[in-house]
């Protein structure tokens, strides 16, 4: 029994430490990871400029988040919002379902751009699509549910090839979206990200109508808001 006593002593020491290591560090972990991790699933550049997550409470904000398009697009993002306001529950992070109970995603500014064939969000999407692999194939790692997701008072904006680069102002309703991933009992961060783009590109799809974006192509961009008038539903 002494023997025992002393091994989890050294156990709970160890997992003191180890904590006490990840709470210090997490948040410069969770930096790396975002853009590490996004660049990777989405091939375009994501970065963040902090992280900031209490390790008492589970309550932060990601700064800065900055998500780029893929190769072939001509604006200079899809997504540029300065604060992601975070809830996690710190109880969940041990286990192998992390639960997040908020994630509210303030005044993005988003950019649907559509090149000749494909939009910036559909690529992004078929690049995570790729990046995970068949869907009945098993990743390891953690899994996530999000709770409540909201994006509000986003600022959109709609570009096409021909415009090189520049765009026209749209306006897009707020979103809100509950329990992600709670019916598969947890989704992996490529997932949430599907869900995520998957649910910008809907809400772009119903405010843009790209075929008569197309038919301004005679008009001079400088006159593009009298040009482009009603162009969008």
């Amino acid at each position: 029994m002494k023997i025992l006593a002393a091994v989890l002593a050294i156990l709970a020491t160890i997992i003191g430490a180890a904590m006490f290591w990840l709470s210090g560090n997490m948040d410069s972990l969770m930096k790396t990871a975002i853009g590490d991790y996004g660049s990777a699933m989405t091939q375009a550049k994501v970065s963040v400029d902090a992280v900031k997550i209490s390790p008492a409470d589970g309550k932060g904000t990601i700064t800065n988040l900055l998500i780029g398009n893929p190769a072939g697009f001509k604006t200079a993002y899809a997504i540029k919002v300065g604060q992601i306001d975070v809830d996690i529950d710190v109880a969940s992070v041990a286990r192998d379902v992390i639960v997040i109970r908020r994630i509210a995603i303030n005044a993005p500014d988003v950019i649907y751009e559509k090149a000749d064939a494909i939009t910036n969000f559909d690529a992004i999407q078929k690049n995570i699509a790729s990046y995970l692999g068949p869907a009945d194939s098993k990743k390891e790692g953690k899994k996530l549910i999000v709770e409540e997701l909201t994006i509000r008072d986003a600022k959109a904006q709609a570009s096409a090839a021909f415009m090189n680069g520049k765009t026209v102002n749209v306006s897009l309703p707020d979103i809100a979206l509950k329990n992600l991933g709670k019916a598969k009992g947890g989704i992996s961060p490529g997932e949430l990200g599907q869900e995520i783009a998957g649910a910008l590109k809907a809400k772009l799809t119903s405010a843009v109508s790209f075929d008569r974006l197309m038919k301004s192509t005679g008009e001079a961009l400088e006159k593009a808001g009298s040009a482009v008038k009603g162009l969008f539903k």
